[in-house]
């Protein structure tokens, strides 16, 4: 491994996999990259959400929304990886969250990737799909699925 990447959400256990990755990372020399990827449909929810205040120069932009996420991720990095040696950086991205995963991960070098599992059952995935699983079949590389 020598760049990993670690997917930041606002679940719990997201600064357990970040920390974990990180760890795993510094023990092997290798940097980090913390991505957190806001959905197009958090991103319309917010965008509407602003433009319905009285003060019409209130405006939310896709390069704020990718700002926002690129700062939550530096937030989690900074509680999760305290004492840590490793090199990290976060990156904030807006869209689909498989393809923003795999860009980032594909356009960074990144050789690992580290993902939080999904609680859901058989059905469950079948009806609305897995991102884990989906990252997983198309990510060129090892995945590290971290469950509560």
């Amino acid at each position: 491994m020598d760049r990993a990447l670690a997917v930041v959400d606002a679940d719990a256990s997201t600064k357990r996999l970040v920390r974990e990755a990180g760890e795993l990372a510094a023990a092997v020399g290798a940097e980090l990259v913390l991505l957190h990827v806001t959905t197009d449909e958090e991103y319309e929810d917010k965008r509407k959400a602003m433009e319905s205040v009285p003060d019409r120069s209130v405006v939310y932009s896709a390069p704020e929304a990718r700002e926002g996420a690129e700062q939550f991720a530096a937030d989690v990095g900074r509680e999760a990886l305290d004492g840590v040696d490793v090199s990290w950086e976060a990156v904030g991205a807006v869209g689909d969250e498989q393809e923003q995963i795999l860009r980032t991960a594909e356009g960074r070098d990144c050789d690992h990737l580290f993902i939080a599992g999904e609680n859901r059952s058989p059905a469950g995935k079948a009806l609305f799909g897995d991102l884990t699983q989906s990252i997983i079949l198309n990510f060129d590389g090892p995945v590290t699925v971290v469950t509560e």
